[in-house]
């Protein structure tokens, strides 16, 4: 290079912004079809539909039992969809690095820009990102065109809805020729007490300028406050293409540890600087704290010996498909928090990261989980990521681990769900141990574990298999889980995946060594159901985020707080589910309920219409409190005490005719944005006010102001109503809409309507 155009792109350097971080989510063009001329720059897209990403058009269809995608993906379409977007960049641009971000694209994508190709990614859980330097045009007037294949037309592809498109956020960034790699900057706790912790960054710089030079790395740590702990600064050179890693590590008097209660974040200012100038920046939250698991005693967080409370998690959130806003994900952990859960597995993929800050945020545990397969397909998915690991795993497991090495609420790793490669000869092993291999050299921080499946048959707990893990998880089958504990003790045990009876909560309760389980599931998720089903129904709570029965069960078991709730039996004489509601659906049939209260306290008494039916103390076991009623039409309610004081109660009460619509929301203030929604429950109660769960009404929803439905829901999950409507008919006597705000300042009027049924109104205000 000319010394004169290397002056003047290090002064181009100087005065640009370190890193520039452009939302690349608006204004895509998006057709759902084939268009194999698509990727050239000048295709005709003036037809095609203008979207916002995050982007998910299979929900947006129609169920059909006959759909390819069948029992796994949930009966909703697939196929192949197309995005592009033009853009324009600043000349000034030119003498700098320019990528563009994917958080995620199902499935199978390929990417080109002007026409040319940039890569492809067959797994659609995964980030990734593709330098545009060299293909890109500069200045006024001159376009350029980014275009997206999204294939998911192969099926079935997996066990579970996936979604189809561009379903997480897209950035475009802007860097200096001399730069933080991606996901580069790893910040680290290996030393914490009350007393001091070790921070340690490793910042990898890549050099892609011509010539080298010596560059200097300055990170300042920041505690929850804002206010600057420390400062630290490391100089050594770089070659010219060529990547180098700073280490440092910085002493933190007295931190505030992160934790489940507490999820205290500092954050790690760390830049990039050569002389006076600031050549990239990157800021990363910081949680310090000290996670370990143990044989005997099982997890510990900071000292303290801590029961993982966890579940699984799909990455759909229903009505919504797979593009999730955040605010969704928020209403969903808050919910979960209501329970006592603790901690998220995701199952079975990576998430979007936006998701993993939130648990930050909010302080829940993460089992970062990266396959449902290897080599071998499963039932209902014979055409997925089986057909990709071999070429693919190593770059899908890079990924995910350096992207989200840096969030404190991962404590544990899966490589894999339920395996079916066989797991008892060299191959099964050597597989296994690659993948441990790879995230160890990633993050020598985290233990890693998989889930899995009858380890019985796979004599995993013989062959030597289960020494070769850092943490053992086991799906199901608890008290194999402890016999295999039991027989060797020094194995580090964990339930990866358990269901809601009360025999697996004892396994952990009452077992020391056990660190954990993860119960399937936190709530309902589209797939791995049979027509006409077409959601899984083994949430705590359903797809809406309605509570299910199940979940006042578990909070009676898990939650802090005193906790009392009354459920019934549906139909006469201990048939039907269980269902929290004092009006049957037959009247003159129903006199022999069977009632259960779900309660953590002492004592608690049943009382029909005033009269109680007794007092029952809380069982050694932790079950519920069972009575037998004769029915009476009037108000049940259970009094709950703990050391003779009344601290917690519930009531059912029948139901009179249906009279009125009833609005509420969890988010009365919505600010705009795609990540914000609000969630508008409908109930259909009587003239007192007292829900009425029987029969179905069909609700007619309606916003003005500066806001808008997006979708609808009712947790039904043999409905195969439209999500993205305006209507919906009541399930256990509720629905929901889910609005978005499409501008700042004023207010937004939700309106819901019912034939024969007093209308229902709520007003949000809009955020400016």
């Amino acid at each position: 290079m000319p010394v004169g155009l290397v002056l003047s792109v290090l002064a181009a350097q100087a005065q640009a912004p370190a890193r520039t971080v452009t939302a690349f989510d608006a204004d895509w063009r998006f057709l759902q079809q084939d268009a194999p001329a698509a990727a050239q720059i000048a295709f005709d897209d003036a037809k095609w539909t203008t979207v916002a990403v995050p982007h998910d058009w299979s929900i947006a269809g129609t169920y059909d039992q006959a759909a390819p995608t069948g029992r796994g993906g949930g009966y909703l379409p697939s196929g192949v969809g197309w995005y592009r977007k033009q853009f324009m960049l600043p000349e000034t641009d030119r003498a700098r690095r320019v990528m563009v971000e994917f958080d995620g694209v199902m499935a199978n994508s390929e990417v080109w820009l002007n026409g040319q190709q940039l890569g492809q990614r067959p797994y659609g859980y995964s980030s990734f990102a593709y330098d545009l330097t060299g293909k890109l045009n500069y200045g006024p007037g001159q376009a350029n065109v980014l275009a997206v294949r999204a294939d998911n037309s192969v099926q079935p592809a997996s066990r579970y809805y996936t979604g189809a498109g561009i379903y997480r956020h897209v950035r475009l960034v802007s860097l200096s020729q001399v730069h933080f790699a991606q996901w580069g900057v790893y910040v680290a706790t290996p030393q914490v007490s009350a007393a001091q912790a070790t921070v340690r960054v490793q910042a990898e710089v890549m050099n892609q300028a011509a010539q080298a030079g010596t560059y200097v790395v300055e990170t300042t740590v920041l505690d929850p406050a804002g206010k600057v702990v420390k400062t630290t600064q490391t100089s050594q050179p770089v070659a010219a293409g060529s990547t180098v890693v700073f280490t440092q590590e910085i002493a933190v008097p007295k931190p505030q540890r992160w934790g489940v209660r507490q999820p205290v974040l500092y954050k790690a200012i760390t830049r990039l600087r050569q002389a006076n100038a600031v050549l990239d920046e990157q800021a990363t939250p910081l949680g310090i704290r000290e996670a370990k698991f143990e044989a005997a005693t099982g997890f510990w967080l900071n000292g303290e010996n801590l029961k993982i409370k966890g579940v699984c998690l799909h990455h759909d959130a229903g009505a919504l498909g797979a593009a999730v806003p955040l605010a969704a994900w928020e209403r969903r952990l808050n919910l979960l928090k209501q329970v006592g859960v603790n901690a998220i597995r995701t199952a079975h993929n990576p998430v979007a990261p936006e998701f993993l800050d939130l648990c930050d945020r909010l302080g829940f545990l993460v089992l970062d989980e990266t396959f449902d397969t290897w080599t071998a397909a499963k039932n209902n998915g014979e055409q997925g990521y089986n057909r990709f690991f071999t070429e693919w795993w190593r770059a899908d497991t890079r990924d995910l681990v350096r992207r989200d090495r840096n969030h404190p609420s991962i404590v544990l790793y899966s490589v894999g769900n339920e395996i079916h490669d066989n797991l008892n000869d060299a191959a099964g092993f050597q597989k296994y141990k690659e993948q441990q291999d790879m995230v160890h050299q990633l993050d020598p921080t985290r233990p890693v574990t998989m889930a899995l499946f009858r380890p019985g048959q796979s004599k995993v707990y013989e062959n030597g298999f289960a020494e070769t893990m850092d943490v053992v998880g086991q799906n199901y089958r608890e008290n194999e889980l402890v016999a295999a504990h039991e027989a060797k003790p020094a194995r580090k045990v964990i339930g990866t995946e358990n269901t809601h009876v009360l025999s697996a909560w004892l396994a952990l309760r009452d077992k020391p060594f056990m660190a954990g389980q993860f119960l399937w599931t936190g709530f309902d998720y589209l797939g791995e159901a049979d027509w006409p089903e077409t959601t899984n129904n083994q949430g705590l709570f359903d797809r809406a985020g309605f509570w299910r029965p199940l979940g006042y069960q578990r909070q009676s078991w898990w939650a802090t707080q005193p906790v009392v709730h009354v459920v019934r039996r549906e139909e006469n004489a201990g048939a039907g589910a269980w269902v929290a509601n004092w009006t049957p659906t037959d009247f003159d049939t129903y006199d022999d309920a069977k009632v259960q209260v779900y309660s953590n306290c002492d004592e608690v008494e049943l009382f029909l219409n005033g009269k109680s039916l007794g007092a029952k103390p809380k069982p050694a076991d932790d079950s519920p409190r069972a009575w037998d009623v004769t029915f009476a039409k009037g108000t049940l309610r259970a009094v709950a005490r703990n050391k003779g004081k009344e601290v917690a109660a519930d009531e059912l009460r029948t139901a009179g005719a249906p009279a009125k619509v009833v609005l509420s929301t969890e988010r009365p203030t919505l600010a705009p944005g795609w990540d914000e929604v609000a969630y508008i429950t409908a109930r259909v109660v009587d003239a007192n006010g007292v829900p009425c769960p029987n029969g179905t009404q069909q609700i007619t929803f309606s916003a003005s102001g500066p806001g808008r439905v997006i979708a609808v829901d009712n947790g039904d999950v043999r409905s195969h109503e439209a999500y993205q409507a305006s209507v919906r008919a009541t399930y256990l006597g509720q629905c929901l809409a889910i609005v978005r705000a499409s501008a700042p300042g004023g207010s937004i009027t939700v309106q819901a309507t019912a034939p024969g049924l007093a209308p229902g109104s709520l007003t949000l205000a809009a955020a400016k």
